[in-house]
């Protein structure tokens, strides 16, 4: 049985080994860092498409409205009804037939499906505010689907829901300060990104790194004493020789 257990190979991870290596290699892990930093700062800069959003404001008129044979009286204070209509008109707004008439209005030569993926609704600050953005990479192209989309909307929604309006609040203008891609998030994310490449490659390499470097090593690990050691004489100027036991 001891001869068994004697026999069985065993593995250790000499985490000070590995420290002092990474330690020791820490200017090639910030120089790594610092390469995919600026592959990040180029790839968002010059070779991602920059995009531009612009939206308007729509006022959600909620007092009362039909479908059909139905009548709904809502109360203004009714903040969850209102934030439910919202939905509604922006399903509304997310149909094929509405964006074909973005469409045809506008004169862009997308989609719909493509123009619905660049159009997002949502309650401004969860009230009866409708907020419409589109986004794409002209802004003047941005702004002119938004206030298309404030023309079309509400003719849209009074022609499916009876006695239901939408009044303009804001309507788009061009803004020129894009949303995407955001330069500083890329560079920071491949910073890190080499950090980590760096120091999993060096890990490895310690890992796999089976060369004596100290005594403490083979007194810690067999059963041999030790008797004697021998100088690197090639290293023997350096203050830090190294030996081979």
């Amino acid at each position: 049985m001891d001869k068994q257990e004697n026999n069985r190979d065993y593995y250790t991870i000499d985490i000070l080994h590995i420290s002092k290596t990474l330690l020791k290699r820490a200017w090639v892990i910030v120089l790594c860092g610092l390469l995919t930093a600026v592959i990040g700062f180029l790839v968002s800069t010059f070779i991602i498409t920059p995009t531009y959003s612009s939206y308007i404001k729509l006022y959600v008129n909620n007092s009362s409205f039909s479908v059909g044979n139905t009548n709904f009286s809502i109360s203004s204070s009714e903040l969850t009804a209102a934030q439910s209509l919202i939905r509604t008109y922006g399903d509304i707004l997310e149909s094929r037939s509405t964006l074909e008439r973005v469409i045809e209005k506008s004169g862009i030569i997308y989609t719909w499906k493509e123009l619905s993926s660049m159009i997002k609704y949502e309650s401004s600050n969860e009230t009866e505010i409708m907020r419409v953005t589109v986004t794409c990479e002209d802004p003047y192209e941005a702004s002119k689907i938004a206030n298309t989309i404030a023309e079309v909307l509400p003719v849209r929604i009074s022609e499916i829901i009876n006695g239901a309006s939408m009044e303009v609040v804001d309507s788009a203008i061009p803004e020129l300060k894009k949303v995407a891609p955001d330069i500083t998030r890329y560079t920071a994310i491949g910073f890190v990104i080499g950090l980590l490449l760096s120091v999993g490659v060096f890990t490895v390499l310690a890992l796999m790194d089976d060369t004596i470097h100290s005594e403490e090593y083979i007194l810690k690990t067999y059963d041999y004493p030790i008797l004697g050691r021998v100088p690197d004489l090639l290293d023997a100027d350096k203050r830090s020789s190294r030996y081979y036991f």
